[in-house]
């Protein structure tokens, strides 16, 4: 385990932190966020196709977002159903992991919709979003093939969707119920942009 004084601070944004420890591990510090898997009558799952700057190219993602400062990881998962599909829903939480830990403390709360009604909030005025309903089997067809780019949240969505994963129970599910303040991640109150 590293001393904390041998930490040096190398860049802090709105959504992440880059931090060197001993010299040699760079850290990115990155706000928790969620993933959420809606599926339909026919169980084709809620996803979203959008522009993603970081990779120049459109992907499609289930709904996702990052937990702002002082949110529950399910309000943040409620809000985001919001924003993204116009719809509110009940959450239960399927599991939650650290989407890449050889370098990043990102957490994703990945929750299951259901019970799914007509609710719109507005949307972050820098995201463009289409509303796409797809098989999840098609999902990870069109990922191994290259048909389709996504995200991590989306293959375990696809996957959760596939084999019928029951709540988490024990596994480290005691979600933080101030969420996007953990460990210091987070800002003070300010929606933060870049979304997961």
């Amino acid at each position: 385990m590293s001393d904390q004084s041998a930490t040096k601070s190398i860049y802090s944004g709105r959504v992440v932190s880059l931090e060197v420890q001993d010299g040699k591990w760079e850290i990115v510090r990155h706000a928790p966020a969620v993933s959420i898997l809606l599926q339909n009558e026919s169980g084709e799952l809620l996803c979203v196709k959008q522009f993603r700057h970081a990779v120049n190219a459109y992907t499609i993602e289930v709904p996702a977002g990052l937990i702002d400062a002082g949110e529950t990881p399910e309000a943040a998962a409620r809000r985001e159903l919001q924003e993204e599909a116009g719809l509110d829903a009940d959450m239960t939480l399927l599991t939650q992991f650290y989407s890449s830990p050889g370098f990043s403390d990102e957490e994703l709360f990945v929750f299951k919709a259901t019970n799914a009604r007509e609710s719109r909030l507005e949307m972050d005025e820098d995201e463009e979003i289409e509303v796409v309903w797809l098989r999840p089997e098609t999902i990870l067809s069109g990922l191994r093939d290259g048909s389709i780019k996504g995200s991590a949240a989306t293959v375990t969505a696809a996957l959760l969707a596939l084999t019928g994963a029951p709540p988490a129970s024990g596994m480290g599910a005691q979600v933080d119920q101030q969420g996007g303040d953990q460990q210091g991640r987070g800002q003070e109150g300010k929606r933060q942009e870049g979304r997961h």
